[in-house]
């Protein structure tokens, strides 16, 4: 079964746009997961515009489902998720001053860069996945770091679904195989919603985890937060 993973980013971002503690980051967290969802990713940056470390240090001890941390693995990145041990960390390819992610990551290139992050991680008994694009040789390069995962950035995907889902999923389905073949486990997150979802699941029905927050707090405004999860549990079964 394809778990949710819950990015509460964008509750962290409304939080701080006011100063103190609404909405609580940490209640929110422990609310998504009464409410269904299997997992809480968060992606703490240099500036913590939205996630901080104080939200990760608080989240830690409390969260009964799996943890995700997702980021650019700077020095201080890879000092916390040492320090914390997430059940998974997600690396992504970011500056410090992109608003969101935006493409996988060069694999053939980076390779040594990564291979020696997958040992670091792998010795402190913490999952790996490396986000990736559709390219099989990029998802090829991610399985000769060590990564015991990938996370297929869907935001292609999401852009041409609504003018034609088949050739929207074709290059994630080719994707989604290699993987498979490679005996990676798969992820996947960027831009997926209640619109779209389904459709994604339906074709890549192995997927092991989706990890989605921006369209899903977006629904919650007008659907409410434990209704919402249950929705996008539904496109999972």
């Amino acid at each position: 079964m394809t778990k949710l993973s819950v990015n509460i980013n964008k509750i962290a971002t409304l939080r701080n746009a006011r100063g103190g503690n609404n909405p609580d980051v940490v209640k929110v967290a422990l609310d998504c997961e009464r409410f269904g969802a299997q997992g809480i990713t968060v992606h703490p940056r240099p500036d913590e515009r939205h996630i901080r470390k104080s939200d990760v240090y608080a989240l830690r001890p409390l969260l009964t489902t799996e943890f995700n941390m997702e980021g650019f693995p700077s020095n201080e990145f890879v000092d916390l998720v040492l320090e914390v041990k997430p059940h998974q960390v997600t690396l992504v390819p970011d500056s410090p001053e992109q608003i969101t992610s935006n493409a996988g990551w060069d694999t053939k290139k980076n390779f040594s860069f990564l291979s020696d992050l997958m040992v670091l991680f792998g010795n402190a008994g913490i999952r790996t996945s490396i986000f990736v694009g559709t390219d099989v040789e990029m998802i090829e390069y991610a399985a000769k770091t060590g990564a015991d995962r990938v996370e297929l950035y869907t935001e292609p995907y999401a852009s041409l679904y609504s003018q034609n889902p088949e050739m929207a999923i074709s290059p994630f389905v080719k994707a989604a195989e290699a993987v498979r073949s490679l005996g990676m486990g798969l992820n996947a997150g960027h831009d997926l919603s209640l619109e779209n979802l389904k459709y994604m699941h339906d074709c890549i029905p192995w997927l092991d985890e989706v990890s989605i927050g921006h369209a899903l707090v977006c629904d919650a405004l007008y659907l409410g937060l434990e209704k919402t999860i249950q929705e996008y549990r539904n496109c999972l079964k």
